[in-house]
């Protein structure tokens, strides 16, 4: 099996793990993050994160960073059915349309991926950069996400973003692990890298369960895509990597891209419309309680008493002498 196969299968296996860990974040995002850590529930959804992310990770030894990153579309694919079926419905028209432009235009952009003779690292320099970029981006997103009513698909692009840059700091730490072994984590400049990686995927942890606040697939579909565009972005400017193709190449990659956001644009609509359906049902029964309330009291109040017996009436007529006790049997 080659190496490219390799990352292939083990990138189609993190996006599984990523899709189901997102469907239980949604189900628990109305939840404050202090419950949240009480609910076993919460901490499985973190555990298929890790699962997923582990295998990101050594998908990343075996492919350059453009293909393996793009693959997190699928996350987005593959938890739409997931989702379905835990609903009990079946996958709608247009959900099934999305999911075929998605992957239409993800095979375009996997057949034009970037290579390099060897899979590149960050230097020095370029790591203090982009942490540096990625702070100034992160607060900015952060922000915009925090004002009061603001759209919740700012946290999901820092979410994104987020998960991106840590793809990109995976890629260099396992390189320097995989060839010079754990002491290599003694290298500042991987030190500071696998630092970066903990604290930029917790903050991305945190920022989509805030982002599914709003549902889960126009959240999960802005930060599927922003993902592979900051790491795409960092494999081209900063690792070297390129299109394969040339001008045609990058043209043809373009319009993959933008067929992949056709697809991504049907699913986030679909998930909209379930979510004012069932608002719509929500309001429908809490428009019909008061009026149900109502009849049932007004049923219960016309509703006659049951006649009593004539032995009933003769007892109730029979007046009892004071102090007098009942017979014994």
């Amino acid at each position: 099996m080659s190496a490219l196969v390799l990352a292939v299968l083990l990138c189609v296996a993190s996006a599984a793990g990523y899709a189901a860990a997102a469907v239980l974040q949604a189900r628990l995002a109305q939840q404050p993050l202090g419950v949240l850590l009480g609910m076993p529930l919460w901490w499985a959804a973190i555990a298929l994160n890790g699962v997923g992310a582990a295998l990101h990770v050594v998908a990343l030894r075996y492919g350059p960073l453009s293909l393996v990153q793009p693959f997190g579309v699928l996350t987005l694919v593959l938890a739409v059915p997931l989702a379905a079926m835990l609903a009990r419905r079946a996958v709608t028209r247009i959900e099934g349309r999305g999911i075929g432009l998605t992957v239409a235009g993800l095979i375009g952009i996997l057949l034009l991926a970037g290579t390099t003779t060897s899979i590149a690292v960050l230097t020095t320099a370029q790591l203090v950069g982009l942490l540096l970029v990625t702070a100034a981006l992160l607060t900015a997103l952060g922000g915009w996400g925090a004002v009061p009513g603001a759209s919740g698909l700012w946290t999901a692009a820092a979410a994104g973003v987020s998960f991106g840059v840590s793809s990109a700091l995976t890629q260099t730490v396992a390189v320097h692990v995989t060839d010079d072994g754990f002491g290599a984590l003694l290298n500042p400049t991987v030190a500071v890298a696998a630092l970066a990686i903990a604290v930029l995927s917790t903050a991305g942890t945190l920022f989509t369960q805030r982002s599914y606040r709003d549902g889960l697939g126009a959240p999960l579909a802005v930060s599927t895509l922003a993902n592979p565009v900051a790491a795409a972005a960092i494999g081209l400017v900063l690792l070297g990597e390129q299109i394969t193709g040339g001008l045609l190449g990058a043209a043809v990659a373009v319009v993959s891209a933008v067929v992949a956001a056709a697809g991504v644009t049907l699913l986030t609509r679909a998930q909209v419309r379930e979510t004012r359906a069932r608002e719509s049902a929500l309001r429908a029964a809490a428009r019909a309680l008061p009026r149900m309330v109502v009849v049932a009291v007004s049923s219960a109040a016309v509703q006659p008493m049951p006649p009593m017996s004539a032995a009933g009436s003769r007892a109730a007529r029979v007046p009892t002498a004071p102090g007098s006790m009942p017979p014994h049997a």
